[in-house]
């Protein structure tokens, strides 16, 4: 018990940066939540003009007030099966911090927004190990919030431009 309560105590010590406030929106049945400084606005679903030679994830490019920006599926990007847009579906702006260390727009497309919330320290808790090995890097960690589990992205991680061209 004293090393559970002792582990416990380690991982919110670890995860006291990550506290604070979450865009959550709806992906599928899951609810995932992405730190609120890095979103620049939600829009309604847009036309996506495509660019060939991109991976199946990256629906295209839209044309936001004058500025192109990249658009990509979540749902395929986490392999679950596309879905047509409604009128829940949105476009959540995030700026992301690319591998060459730039940083730049990109549009998510999620089933729907839902609410920001404010995450606790210790309502944080890291992500989670399978006991095999998987990459979870993209993953900041689980927030307990009202009796349910969100999973909080590294949206740097999950968008990273390395693998949006075939």
């Amino acid at each position: 018990m004293e090393t559970q309560n002792a582990q416990s105590g380690e991982h919110q010590g670890q995860l006291a940066h990550l506290a604070g406030k979450y865009l959550t929106f709806r992906v599928d049945d899951e609810e995932y939540g992405v730190q609120i400084n890095k979103v620049r606005e939600i829009i309604g679903v847009l036309d996506v003009t495509p660019v060939p030679q991109t991976a199946d994830h990256v629906l295209g490019v839209i044309n936001l007030r004058g500025k192109v920006i990249p658009v990509i599926d979540l749902r395929l990007k986490f392999g679950m099966a596309y879905r047509q847009p409604d009128d829940r579906t949105c476009i959540v702006v995030v700026e992301v911090l690319g591998e060459m260390g730039v940083t730049l727009l990109m549009g998510v497309v999620v089933d729907a927004v839902r609410e920001v919330i404010n995450v606790a320290a210790a309502d944080l808790e890291p992500a989670p190990t399978f006991g095999v090995e998987l990459d979870m890097s993209y993953l900041l960690g689980m927030a307990k919030v009202d009796g349910k589990v969100k999973t909080i992205l590294d949206i740097d991680k999950v968008l990273g431009d390395r693998h949006a061209v075939l």
